[in-house]
């Protein structure tokens, strides 16, 4: 889609265009990348304290600035009303209300930095209210409205000024070198200085800054992902608990992240909560009467994808039970109900992400939204606000009654979008994977399906491992640009995936290349069994990072079964890949140990042992700022297709990461990689 079509539509839809179907249904196509970048992305909803309305963010593609331009809207939680709350030129996230309703305070670069600044609900011009000389990287309000926490970069036992002070010297110095004397060097996708996300506290009406974990050396929110929900004031407004993995020389290799509390006037250090746990403890939330605080936690030190199971501590007496124990899922974030009574969570389940309701004082369980993917729920007097999506729909806001029943959409901002582009069918099965066990994949049927032609077939291999393609709108590997081009795409949850019980997900460690590739290939055979109209001779491989690694494993261990492969930031040795990674936990916990204390696993599933097999046709994508999976693995992997005489072809993106994200990037990435699939299965013969 140009420009200035995508300007067209974002016109309508500002001026209320959802009764232009008619024009929308004009000129129908099917899916492209085009299209995934025009989509709007809806996040972060935020109901008023009277339930009546939901401030949340609204971002679209600006393929001008290779970025995108999010504001705040605005909208009655019944569906009316919907406005721009904000048009700055610059964007403006994270809203969050004032207790008293009466203004939302949000995250703006609107004065060259990113500092907070606070709106009326009904509009006007926006107030600046912090004007730190550093950054603010997210915030949070007391109970009471009067005093912020936030998060500033700075360097640990130093000021904001000293920090400041320090930042200046470095940029007049002539050296460029860099010095460590332990891990992390790098971390993602940035190299380290030193620097911590340390939290401050504000009174709202200003003063100076206090920062609270001055003695910790260690992150809140956590890096690179964490965020507000990783700290939380007490009901009493005189502390802050906050998550923060505080263990020294350990960082890279240790996942044993507390829950502090320190008071806000700076009188006391911060007091560990849940030294007892050597594992995760994250994401405290405090009950309506301030009585009870919620986390969730971890048992399994090293192991990030262990189950997060929920624990309620008595506050502040510190009396902590579980929740739900037997209940065999791993908990996002949680949501107190209005009354305290009920816990709301989401999970992967069974290819689902599903929204759950978990009784306080029985721990009983109830399914509230299984199908599709609820990335975010908060109540709303007797209903809930969810943000929803699944694989024919991006995320919109939908009203639930709060003990379940039918979904109730609150925006319909993509409708017009969805309109216009022909989507292809979604369909779940199941077959007898490894050992027999009952494993599920996704079908997506190709744009225009006819059931008398053949389909070739996009079989997609997820992250992770410890990860699934399931019911969910995908802004990076999403099956529809495959089906829009006039293939079947498929998707395996082979073993390693979550949402089908812990044992499930635990069974990948120290078999990467074993249960997961037995999956693959009977999911793939069960999916031609099933469907007659799949093309068993056209079939196509493609993954990225962990789905990578299996690309390189298929190449040597599967070699005869593909047309092409697309291999995009995979190991290919297992061995140096420990080595050159930055968060060690990852093949420890995996690969059972290090390679000096267990070599044994790191080669009984490497590629590059069976690089002597490879010859199908690879395309290899990498990003040059990718610290997690570096890039010389994908260097590597083009190396040795090269040198054996496979028609080969890499894609290099000096300027990404692990992950694709500029706009202009993902465009060239998908018109490569289906290009690439174009030629082996639509123009070539075996």
């Amino acid at each position: 889609m140009q420009r200035t079509q995508q300007m067209v539509l974002v016109v309508l839809i500002s001026m209320g265009g959802f009764g232009s179907a008619a024009f929308f249904a004009q000129d129908r196509h099917p899916f492209t990348i085009h299209d995934l970048l025009a989509m709007e992305r809806i996040g972060d909803p935020q109901v008023s304290p009277n339930g009546q309305q939901i401030v949340f963010t609204r971002s679209v593609t600006d393929l001008d600035t290779n970025g995108r331009k999010t504001d705040l809207q605005i909208i009655n939680t019944d569906g009316s009303g919907l406005h721009p709350l904000t048009t700055h030129p610059a964007s403006d996230v994270q809203p969050r209300w004032s207790p008293d309703g009466q203004w939302i305070y949000f995250l703006s670069a609107r004065s060259g930095s990113m500092q907070i600044w606070k709106i009326s609900p009904t509009g006007g011009e926006a107030q600046q209210v912090t004007q730190l000389p550093l950054e603010v990287g997210s915030f949070n309000l007391s109970p009471d409205g009067q005093v912020l926490a936030l998060s500033l970069e700075v360097f640990p036992n130093s000021t904001i000024e000293e920090t400041v002070k320090r930042l200046e010297e470095k940029k007049k110095r002539q050296a460029t070198g860099l010095i460590y004397d332990q891990l992390f060097v790098r971390h993602w996708d940035s190299w380290k200085d030193g620097r911590r996300n340390h939290l401050f506290v504000l009174p709202v009406k200003g003063g100076t800054p206090l920062d609270i974990m001055k003695v910790l050396d260690a992150d809140c929110p956590s890096k690179p992902f964490g965020s507000a929900e990783d700290y939380t004031f007490t009901p009493d407004n005189r502390s802050i608990v906050f998550t923060a993995k505080n263990v020294g020389r350990e960082e890279a290799w240790s996942t044993d992240y507390d829950l502090y509390t320190a008071p806000i006037d700076g009188s006391a250090p911060p007091r560990c909560l849940t030294e007892e746990n050597p594992a995760w403890d994250t994401g405290p939330v405090f009950s309506p009467d301030g009585k009870m605080l919620a986390y969730r936690a971890m048992a399994r030190a090293g192991y990030e994808a262990d189950r997060l199971q929920i624990k309620l501590r008595n506050w502040p007496d510190g009396t902590t039970r579980d929740l739900g124990a037997d209940w065999d899922h791993s908990a996002g974030e949680l949501t107190w109900s209005v009354d305290g009574q009920t816990l709301y969570t989401t999970s992967d389940h069974l290819g689902q992400h599903a929204l759950f309701a978990i009784d306080v004082a029985s721990g009983k369980t109830q399914t509230l939204i299984y199908k599709g993917s609820t990335v975010a729920v908060q109540p709303a007097g007797e209903q809930l606000v969810v943000a929803w999506h699944h694989l024919s729909s991006p995320t919109e806001l939908y009203a639930l009654p709060a003990s379940g029943g039918e979904l109730q959409p609150i925006t319909r901002i993509n409708t017009p979008y969805l309109e216009k582009a022909l989507l292809g069918e979604a369909e779940q099965f199941s077959f007898a994977g490894w050992n027999n066990e009952t494993v599920y994949g996704w079908l997506v049927k190709p744009v225009n399906f006819d059931p008398s032609k053949k389909y070739p077939i996009a079989f997609l291999i997820h992250g992770g491992p410890q990860g699934s393609f399931g019911n969910q709108w995908h802004y990076r590997w999403h099956p529809q640009t495959y089906a829009g081009r006039g293939y079947a795409a498929l998707m395996i949850d082979f073993h390693g995936s979550t949402g089908y019980g812990q044992a499930f997900c635990d069974a990948i460690r120290g078999d990467w290349g074993g249960k997961p590739l037995v999956d693959l290939q009977k999911g793939l055979d069960a999916a031609l069994q099933k469907y007659p109209w799949l093309d068993g001779e056209r079939v196509a491989a493609l993954g990225a990072s962990y789905g990578g690694y299996m690309i390189n494993w298929i190449a040597g261990n599967w070699p005869d079964r593909f047309r092409c492969l697309v291999a995009h930031d995979g190991n290919l040795d297992e061995h140096f890949a420990y080595y050159a990674t930055e968060e060690l936990w990852f093949p420890e916990w995996d690969h059972e140990g290090t390679p000096w204390d267990n070599p044994e696993n790191y080669q009984k599933h490497n590629p590059v042992d069976f690089i002597q097999n490879w010859k199908t046709p690879t395309l290899v994508i990498h990003g040059g700022l990718d610290y997690r999976v570096v890039d010389t693995g994908g260097l590597g992997t083009f190396t040795a297709l090269q040198r054996r005489g496979v028609p080969s072809r890499l894609l290099y993106f000096p300027d990404e990461n692990h992950w694709v994200l500029k706009p202009h990037n993902s465009i060239l990435w998908h018109n490569t990689v289906l290009d690439w699939l174009d030629q082996w299965t639509k123009t070539t013969t075996p």
